[in-house]
Protein backbone atom coordinates (compact mmCIF):
# COMPACT_ATOMS: atom_id res chain seq x y z
CA UNK A 1 0.00 0.00 0.00
CA UNK A 2 1.40 3.48 -0.96
CA UNK A 3 0.24 7.19 0.19
CA UNK A 4 1.56 8.83 -3.08
CA UNK A 5 2.49 5.67 -5.06
CA UNK A 6 6.11 6.28 -4.47
CA UNK A 7 6.97 5.25 -1.44
CA UNK A 8 5.64 2.61 1.10
CA UNK A 9 3.84 3.42 4.00
CA UNK A 10 6.05 3.27 7.21
CA UNK A 11 4.68 2.55 10.15
CA UNK A 12 5.48 5.19 13.22
CA UNK A 13 7.90 3.22 15.36
CA UNK A 14 7.80 4.32 19.05
CA UNK A 15 10.94 5.44 20.95
CA UNK A 16 11.83 2.99 23.39
CA UNK A 17 15.19 4.82 24.99
CA UNK A 18 15.16 5.84 28.95
CA UNK A 19 13.36 9.62 29.32
CA UNK A 20 16.08 12.24 28.86
CA UNK A 21 15.94 14.46 32.15
CA UNK A 22 16.75 18.63 31.20
CA UNK A 23 19.08 20.34 32.83
CA UNK A 24 16.59 22.49 34.87
CA UNK A 25 14.93 19.68 35.86
CA UNK A 26 18.59 17.52 36.43
CA UNK A 27 19.30 21.14 38.62
CA UNK A 28 15.92 21.30 40.49
CA UNK A 29 17.08 17.66 41.83
CA UNK A 30 19.92 17.93 42.89
CA UNK A 31 18.75 20.96 44.58
CA UNK A 32 16.45 19.44 46.25
CA UNK A 33 18.28 16.28 47.09
CA UNK A 34 21.35 18.77 48.93
CA UNK A 35 18.73 20.57 51.02
CA UNK A 36 16.82 17.23 51.88
CA UNK A 37 20.11 15.77 53.28
CA UNK A 38 21.89 18.87 54.81
CA UNK A 39 18.89 20.26 57.19
CA UNK A 40 21.52 22.75 58.35
CA UNK A 41 25.49 22.91 58.66
CA UNK A 42 28.43 24.80 60.58
CA UNK A 43 31.42 25.75 58.44
CA UNK A 44 34.01 27.26 59.55
CA UNK A 45 37.06 28.93 57.04
CA UNK A 46 38.98 31.88 55.24
CA UNK A 47 36.55 34.46 54.02
CA UNK A 48 37.37 35.31 50.60
CA UNK A 49 35.92 37.53 47.48
CA UNK A 50 33.82 39.46 49.27
CA UNK A 51 30.99 41.53 47.48
CA UNK A 52 28.28 43.63 48.49
CA UNK A 53 26.11 45.09 45.78
CA UNK A 54 23.34 47.75 45.86
CA UNK A 55 20.91 44.57 46.80
CA UNK A 56 22.21 44.38 50.30
CA UNK A 57 22.93 40.79 49.69
CA UNK A 58 25.91 39.41 50.73
CA UNK A 59 28.42 37.14 48.20
CA UNK A 60 31.28 35.77 49.65
CA UNK A 61 33.59 32.31 49.85
CA UNK A 62 34.45 30.63 52.74
CA UNK A 63 37.84 28.79 51.77
CA UNK A 64 40.90 26.38 53.65
CA UNK A 65 44.33 25.41 52.54
CA UNK A 66 42.49 22.86 49.50
CA UNK A 67 38.67 23.83 48.80
CA UNK A 68 36.60 26.68 49.17
CA UNK A 69 33.02 27.08 48.79
CA UNK A 70 30.63 29.59 47.77
CA UNK A 71 28.31 31.69 50.06
CA UNK A 72 24.91 33.67 49.88
CA UNK A 73 23.90 35.42 52.66
CA UNK A 74 20.66 37.77 52.17
CA UNK A 75 19.91 41.00 53.33
CA UNK A 76 16.79 39.90 55.46
CA UNK A 77 20.15 38.06 57.56
CA UNK A 78 22.68 40.20 57.69
CA UNK A 79 20.82 43.02 58.75
CA UNK A 80 21.58 41.26 62.41
CA UNK A 81 25.26 41.52 61.77
CA UNK A 82 26.69 44.68 63.74
CA UNK A 83 30.13 44.23 62.03
CA UNK A 84 31.01 44.08 58.37
CA UNK A 85 33.10 40.92 57.52
CA UNK A 86 36.49 41.74 55.52
CA UNK A 87 38.61 40.27 53.75
CA UNK A 88 40.17 37.22 55.23
CA UNK A 89 38.53 37.33 58.37
CA UNK A 90 38.11 33.74 60.51
CA UNK A 91 34.41 33.21 60.47
CA UNK A 92 32.22 30.40 61.10
CA UNK A 93 29.11 30.49 59.75
CA UNK A 94 25.67 28.45 59.79
CA UNK A 95 23.30 27.95 57.06
CA UNK A 96 21.44 25.43 54.26
CA UNK A 97 23.36 23.92 51.62
CA UNK A 98 21.55 24.03 48.11
CA UNK A 99 22.09 24.72 44.56
CA UNK A 100 22.00 27.91 42.75
CA UNK A 101 19.87 26.24 40.21
CA UNK A 102 20.67 29.00 37.05
CA UNK A 103 24.40 28.41 36.72
CA UNK A 104 24.54 24.94 38.37
CA UNK A 105 26.44 26.23 41.35
CA UNK A 106 26.68 24.45 44.56
CA UNK A 107 26.92 26.81 47.43
CA UNK A 108 25.42 27.82 51.24
CA UNK A 109 23.02 30.23 52.07
CA UNK A 110 24.35 31.72 54.98
CA UNK A 111 21.60 32.57 57.97
CA UNK A 112 24.01 33.46 60.65
CA UNK A 113 28.33 34.54 60.72
CA UNK A 114 30.28 35.29 63.55
CA UNK A 115 34.04 35.28 64.44
CA UNK A 116 35.96 32.01 64.81
CA UNK A 117 37.18 32.64 68.57
CA UNK A 118 34.68 30.89 70.68
CA UNK A 119 33.59 32.34 74.43
CA UNK A 120 33.09 31.07 77.27
CA UNK A 121 29.35 29.54 77.06
CA UNK A 122 30.68 28.88 73.47
CA UNK A 123 33.36 26.88 74.97
CA UNK A 124 31.14 25.03 77.18
CA UNK A 125 28.78 24.45 74.38
CA UNK A 126 30.99 23.03 72.20
CA UNK A 127 32.40 20.95 74.48
CA UNK A 128 28.77 18.88 75.45
CA UNK A 129 28.53 18.94 71.78
CA UNK A 130 31.93 16.95 71.42
CA UNK A 131 31.15 14.96 74.29
CA UNK A 132 27.15 13.79 73.15
CA UNK A 133 28.45 13.36 69.68
CA UNK A 134 30.64 11.04 70.85
CA UNK A 135 28.14 8.48 73.13
CA UNK A 136 25.81 9.05 69.51
CA UNK A 137 23.41 11.41 70.96
CA UNK A 138 23.34 13.22 67.88
CA UNK A 139 22.73 9.72 65.49
CA UNK A 140 20.92 10.00 62.58
CA UNK A 141 20.15 6.13 63.23
CA UNK A 142 18.59 7.08 66.66
CA UNK A 143 16.13 9.67 65.46
CA UNK A 144 12.72 8.62 65.23
CA UNK A 145 10.18 9.51 62.77
CA UNK A 146 7.24 11.67 63.07
CA UNK A 147 3.95 10.48 62.31
CA UNK A 148 2.80 12.24 58.79
CA UNK A 149 -1.19 12.83 60.26
CA UNK A 150 -0.36 13.71 64.48
CA UNK A 151 -3.56 12.13 66.60
CA UNK A 152 -2.23 14.30 69.38
CA UNK A 153 0.53 17.51 70.12
CA UNK A 154 2.11 17.72 72.86
CA UNK A 155 3.94 21.52 73.90
CA UNK A 156 7.01 21.84 76.39
CA UNK A 157 7.06 25.54 76.40
CA UNK A 158 6.18 28.45 78.42
CA UNK A 159 2.42 29.36 79.18
CA UNK A 160 2.85 32.81 78.84
CA UNK A 161 5.58 33.31 76.28
CA UNK A 162 4.89 34.31 72.47
CA UNK A 163 6.37 30.20 71.40
CA UNK A 164 2.96 29.11 72.62
CA UNK A 165 0.99 31.44 70.90
CA UNK A 166 2.61 31.00 67.60
CA UNK A 167 2.12 27.24 67.64
CA UNK A 168 -1.76 27.60 68.35
CA UNK A 169 -2.04 30.10 66.11
CA UNK A 170 -0.05 28.00 63.41
CA UNK A 171 -2.11 24.93 64.20
CA UNK A 172 -5.72 26.45 63.93
CA UNK A 173 -4.97 27.27 60.76
CA UNK A 174 -3.36 24.30 59.10
CA UNK A 175 -5.22 21.63 60.70
CA UNK A 176 -7.49 22.72 63.79
CA UNK A 177 -8.94 19.28 64.22
CA UNK A 178 -6.08 18.29 66.12
CA UNK A 179 -5.67 18.40 69.83
CA UNK A 180 -3.09 19.78 72.22
CA UNK A 181 -1.86 19.78 75.24
CA UNK A 182 0.50 21.85 77.42
CA UNK A 183 2.91 20.87 79.80
CA UNK A 184 4.09 24.48 81.42
CA UNK A 185 7.67 25.06 82.03
CA UNK A 186 10.10 27.83 82.74
CA UNK A 187 12.40 28.32 79.71
CA UNK A 188 14.86 30.90 81.04
CA UNK A 189 16.84 30.99 84.22
CA UNK A 190 18.60 28.64 87.09
CA UNK A 191 15.49 26.74 87.99
CA UNK A 192 14.22 26.32 83.88
CA UNK A 193 16.54 23.42 83.50
CA UNK A 194 14.79 20.74 85.94
CA UNK A 195 11.79 22.52 84.92
CA UNK A 196 12.27 21.60 81.31
CA UNK A 197 12.94 17.79 82.29
CA UNK A 198 10.09 17.63 84.66
CA UNK A 199 7.66 18.61 81.45
CA UNK A 200 9.64 15.84 79.13
CA UNK A 201 8.97 12.82 81.60
CA UNK A 202 5.45 14.52 82.82
CA UNK A 203 4.70 14.39 78.61
CA UNK A 204 5.95 10.79 78.52
CA UNK A 205 4.24 9.40 81.16
CA UNK A 206 0.67 10.99 79.97
CA UNK A 207 0.88 8.97 77.14
CA UNK A 208 -0.95 10.71 74.92
CA UNK A 209 0.90 12.92 72.51
CA UNK A 210 2.21 11.35 69.68
CA UNK A 211 4.38 14.03 68.94
CA UNK A 212 6.15 16.38 71.62
CA UNK A 213 7.37 20.25 70.41
CA UNK A 214 10.21 21.79 73.05
CA UNK A 215 10.97 25.20 72.84
CA UNK A 216 10.91 29.05 73.21
CA UNK A 217 10.89 32.55 71.79
CA UNK A 218 14.17 34.36 70.85
CA UNK A 219 16.40 35.22 73.03
CA UNK A 220 20.38 35.49 73.82
CA UNK A 221 22.81 32.73 74.04
CA UNK A 222 22.38 33.25 77.60
CA UNK A 223 18.58 33.17 77.86
CA UNK A 224 18.50 29.98 75.76
CA UNK A 225 21.55 28.25 77.77
CA UNK A 226 18.63 26.33 79.80
CA UNK A 227 18.39 24.27 76.49
CA UNK A 228 22.36 23.49 75.96
CA UNK A 229 22.29 21.94 79.68
CA UNK A 230 23.39 18.36 79.55
CA UNK A 231 20.10 17.02 81.62
CA UNK A 232 17.79 18.45 78.84
CA UNK A 233 19.87 16.82 76.27
CA UNK A 234 19.45 13.54 78.16
CA UNK A 235 15.77 14.02 78.63
CA UNK A 236 15.08 14.69 75.18
CA UNK A 237 17.13 11.90 74.06
CA UNK A 238 15.36 9.28 76.50
CA UNK A 239 11.92 10.31 75.83
CA UNK A 240 9.89 8.23 73.51
CA UNK A 241 8.23 10.58 72.15
CA UNK A 242 9.43 11.76 68.65
CA UNK A 243 10.40 15.05 69.43
CA UNK A 244 10.93 18.54 67.61
CA UNK A 245 13.11 21.17 68.97
CA UNK A 246 12.14 25.23 68.54
CA UNK A 247 14.09 26.99 69.86
CA UNK A 248 15.00 30.86 69.40
CA UNK A 249 15.11 32.10 65.64
CA UNK A 250 16.23 30.89 62.66
CA UNK A 251 19.64 31.47 64.00
CA UNK A 252 19.85 30.25 67.35
CA UNK A 253 21.71 26.60 67.36
CA UNK A 254 21.54 24.58 71.04
CA UNK A 255 22.40 21.47 71.99
CA UNK A 256 18.12 20.65 72.24
CA UNK A 257 18.32 20.82 68.12
CA UNK A 258 21.46 18.12 68.16
CA UNK A 259 19.31 15.80 70.56
CA UNK A 260 16.07 16.28 69.03
CA UNK A 261 14.51 14.21 66.18
CA UNK A 262 13.88 17.09 64.53
CA UNK A 263 14.87 20.61 64.61
CA UNK A 264 12.76 23.36 63.63
CA UNK A 265 14.24 27.38 62.81
CA UNK A 266 11.13 28.70 65.36
CA UNK A 267 8.31 27.66 67.17
CA UNK A 268 5.89 28.38 63.98
CA UNK A 269 8.03 26.68 61.79
CA UNK A 270 7.50 23.33 64.58
CA UNK A 271 3.68 23.76 63.89
CA UNK A 272 4.16 23.83 60.50
CA UNK A 273 6.41 20.77 60.20
CA UNK A 274 4.28 18.54 62.12
CA UNK A 275 1.29 19.74 61.01
CA UNK A 276 -1.00 18.98 57.50
CA UNK A 277 -2.76 21.93 55.44
CA UNK A 278 -5.79 20.69 55.10
CA UNK A 279 -6.30 23.37 51.98
CA UNK A 280 -3.17 21.38 50.10
CA UNK A 281 -4.72 18.28 51.40
CA UNK A 282 -7.84 19.17 49.50
CA UNK A 283 -5.75 20.89 46.07
CA UNK A 284 -3.56 17.55 46.45
CA UNK A 285 -6.32 15.41 46.09
CA UNK A 286 -8.39 17.13 43.14
CA UNK A 287 -5.03 16.86 41.40
CA UNK A 288 -4.25 13.79 41.58
CA UNK A 289 -7.67 12.39 40.90
CA UNK A 290 -7.27 14.55 37.93
CA UNK A 291 -3.47 13.67 36.83
CA UNK A 292 -4.59 9.95 37.61
CA UNK A 293 -7.77 9.99 35.30
CA UNK A 294 -5.79 11.82 32.73
CA UNK A 295 -2.83 9.21 33.28
CA UNK A 296 -5.28 6.60 32.87
CA UNK A 297 -6.37 7.78 29.65
CA UNK A 298 -3.15 8.35 28.21
CA UNK A 299 -1.70 4.88 29.34
CA UNK A 300 -4.43 3.27 27.69
CA UNK A 301 -4.19 4.98 24.29
CA UNK A 302 -0.51 4.89 24.27
CA UNK A 303 -0.96 0.73 24.92
CA UNK A 304 -3.47 0.67 21.98
CA UNK A 305 -1.14 2.17 19.89
CA UNK A 306 1.84 0.35 21.07
CA UNK A 307 -0.38 -3.41 20.18
CA UNK A 308 -1.20 -1.74 16.91
CA UNK A 309 2.45 -1.41 16.02
CA UNK A 310 3.49 -4.42 17.85
CA UNK A 311 0.76 -6.30 15.78
CA UNK A 312 2.30 -5.00 12.63
CA UNK A 313 5.80 -5.56 13.36
CA UNK A 314 4.92 -8.86 13.85
CA UNK A 315 7.05 -11.53 12.47
CA UNK A 316 6.51 -15.17 11.02
CA UNK A 317 8.76 -17.20 14.30
CA UNK A 318 10.10 -19.42 11.28
CA UNK A 319 11.73 -16.98 9.61
CA UNK A 320 13.07 -16.23 13.01
CA UNK A 321 14.53 -19.10 13.44
CA UNK A 322 16.10 -19.73 9.88
CA UNK A 323 17.85 -16.16 10.73
CA UNK A 324 18.92 -17.48 13.85
CA UNK A 325 20.46 -20.51 12.09
CA UNK A 326 22.34 -18.43 9.86
CA UNK A 327 23.87 -16.28 11.83
CA UNK A 328 24.98 -19.50 14.11
CA UNK A 329 26.67 -21.37 10.87
CA UNK A 330 28.72 -17.56 10.46
CA UNK A 331 29.69 -17.09 13.64
CA UNK A 332 30.82 -21.07 13.73
CA UNK A 333 33.13 -20.64 10.80
CA UNK A 334 34.39 -17.18 11.80
CA UNK A 335 35.42 -19.11 15.25
CA UNK A 336 36.57 -22.56 13.25
CA UNK A 337 38.85 -20.14 11.00
CA UNK A 338 40.17 -18.09 14.22
CA UNK A 339 40.55 -20.98 16.10
CA UNK A 340 42.95 -22.51 13.17
CA UNK A 341 44.47 -19.00 12.78
CA UNK A 342 45.04 -19.11 16.50
CA UNK A 343 47.01 -22.86 16.45
CA UNK A 344 49.33 -22.05 13.47
CA UNK A 345 50.70 -19.08 15.42
CA UNK A 346 51.09 -21.34 18.22
CA UNK A 347 52.48 -23.83 16.48
CA UNK A 348 55.15 -21.29 14.74
CA UNK A 349 55.85 -20.60 18.37
CA UNK A 350 56.43 -23.50 19.60
CA UNK A 351 58.90 -24.14 17.13
CA UNK A 352 60.80 -21.68 17.68
CA UNK A 353 60.97 -21.60 21.49
CA UNK A 354 62.04 -25.59 20.79
CA UNK A 355 64.56 -24.11 18.63
CA UNK A 356 66.12 -21.61 21.47
CA UNK A 357 65.78 -24.04 23.78
CA UNK A 358 67.73 -26.58 21.93
CA UNK A 359 70.46 -24.20 21.56
CA UNK A 360 70.22 -23.42 25.62
CA UNK A 361 70.24 -27.07 26.29
CA UNK A 362 72.04 -27.99 29.48
CA UNK A 363 73.58 -31.12 27.96
CA UNK A 364 75.23 -28.67 25.20
CA UNK A 365 76.70 -26.57 27.82
CA UNK A 366 77.90 -29.22 30.00
CA UNK A 367 79.75 -31.18 27.31
CA UNK A 368 81.62 -27.99 26.95
CA UNK A 369 82.16 -27.36 30.28
CA UNK A 370 83.64 -30.57 30.70
CA UNK A 371 85.60 -30.16 27.29
CA UNK A 372 87.00 -26.84 28.48
CA UNK A 373 88.04 -28.59 31.94
CA UNK A 374 89.81 -30.91 30.16
CA UNK A 375 91.61 -28.66 28.42
CA UNK A 376 92.72 -26.49 31.46
CA UNK A 377 93.12 -29.95 34.00
CA UNK A 378 95.82 -31.13 31.16
CA UNK A 379 97.68 -27.09 30.80
CA UNK A 380 97.80 -27.64 34.46
CA UNK A 381 99.02 -30.97 34.79
CA UNK A 382 102.41 -29.70 32.19
CA UNK A 383 103.08 -26.28 34.10
CA UNK A 384 102.89 -28.21 37.67
CA UNK A 385 105.40 -30.69 35.67
CA UNK A 386 107.44 -27.47 34.63
CA UNK A 387 107.20 -25.85 37.91
CA UNK A 388 108.57 -28.85 39.46
CA UNK A 389 111.61 -29.42 37.27
CA UNK A 390 112.57 -25.86 37.26
CA UNK A 391 111.93 -25.93 41.35
CA UNK A 392 114.14 -28.80 41.92
CA UNK A 393 117.03 -27.40 39.21
CA UNK A 394 116.72 -24.42 41.64
CA UNK A 395 117.49 -26.84 44.49
CA UNK A 396 119.86 -28.75 43.46
CA UNK A 397 122.07 -24.85 42.89
CA UNK A 398 121.36 -23.86 45.58
CA UNK A 399 122.44 -26.70 47.22
CA UNK A 400 126.25 -26.62 45.88
CA UNK A 401 126.00 -22.91 46.13
CA UNK A 402 125.28 -23.71 49.90
CA UNK A 403 127.78 -26.55 50.39
CA UNK A 404 130.77 -23.91 49.07
CA UNK A 405 129.84 -21.39 52.20
CA UNK A 406 128.70 -24.28 54.47
CA UNK A 407 131.34 -24.10 57.32
CA UNK A 408 130.94 -28.27 56.78
CA UNK A 409 132.73 -28.07 53.77
CA UNK A 410 136.00 -26.15 55.26
CA UNK A 411 135.61 -28.47 58.35
CA UNK A 412 136.00 -31.30 55.44
CA UNK A 413 139.50 -29.86 54.77
CA UNK A 414 140.66 -30.76 58.07
CA UNK A 415 139.78 -27.34 60.19
CA UNK A 416 137.64 -27.24 63.56
CA UNK A 417 135.42 -24.90 65.00
CA UNK A 418 136.83 -24.45 69.23
CA UNK A 419 134.40 -23.43 71.25
CA UNK A 420 135.79 -22.61 75.56
CA UNK A 421 133.51 -24.13 78.25
CA UNK A 422 130.57 -21.31 77.30
CA UNK A 423 130.28 -22.30 74.17
CA UNK A 424 131.47 -19.26 72.73
CA UNK A 425 133.98 -19.54 69.30
CA UNK A 426 137.72 -18.86 70.03
CA UNK A 427 139.48 -16.57 68.05
CA UNK A 428 142.33 -15.64 70.36
CA UNK A 429 144.62 -18.63 72.40
CA UNK A 430 144.66 -15.71 75.03
CA UNK A 431 141.12 -16.07 75.56
CA UNK A 432 141.54 -19.64 77.58
CA UNK A 433 144.13 -20.30 80.46
CA UNK A 434 145.70 -23.53 81.09
CA UNK A 435 143.58 -26.14 82.78
CA UNK A 436 140.17 -24.64 81.03
CA UNK A 437 138.38 -27.52 79.36
CA UNK A 438 137.28 -26.39 75.28
CA UNK A 439 135.56 -28.19 72.47
CA UNK A 440 136.39 -28.77 68.71
CA UNK A 441 133.95 -29.12 66.03
CA UNK A 442 135.32 -31.63 63.31
CA UNK A 443 134.21 -32.51 60.11
CA UNK A 444 133.05 -35.63 61.50
CA UNK A 445 132.24 -35.70 65.13
CA UNK A 446 133.16 -33.06 68.04
CA UNK A 447 135.63 -33.25 70.89
CA UNK A 448 136.88 -32.20 74.23
CA UNK A 449 140.21 -31.36 75.42
CA UNK A 450 141.47 -29.96 78.01
CA UNK A 451 144.06 -26.98 77.72
CA UNK A 452 147.77 -27.29 78.78
CA UNK A 453 149.52 -24.69 77.69
CA UNK A 454 148.73 -21.07 75.82
CA UNK A 455 151.16 -19.30 73.33
CA UNK A 456 149.90 -15.96 72.13
CA UNK A 457 150.75 -14.97 68.83
CA UNK A 458 153.74 -13.19 69.03
CA UNK A 459 155.14 -16.52 70.39
CA UNK A 460 153.95 -18.84 67.60
CA UNK A 461 154.66 -16.15 64.71
CA UNK A 462 152.41 -15.30 61.73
Amino acid sequence: MYNDGSAPATPHLQDTRPRALSVSELNHQARHLLESSFMQVWVEGELSGFSRPSSGHWYFSLKDRKCQVRCAMFRGMNQRIRTLPKEGDQVRIRGKVTLYENRGDFQIIVEHIEPAGLGALQQAFEELKRKLLAEGLFDQARKKPLPSLPRHIGVVTSPTGAAIHDILTVLARRCPAIPITLYPTAVQGKAATADIVRAIEAAQSHGVADVLIIGRGGGSLEDLWCFNEESVARAIAACQIPTVSAVGHEVDVTIADFVADLRAPTPSAAAEKISPDQSDWLRQLGEREARLSNAIGLALKRLSTQLGHLGARLRDPRRELLEKAQRMDELELRLKKVIQQRLSTVSVRNDHLRQRLAMQSPRRQLTEGQEALQRVSERLASVIQQNLKQSRANLEHAAQTLNVVSPLATLGRGYAIVRDNNGNILRDASNVNPGDTISARVARGEMTAKVTSVKSSEETGP
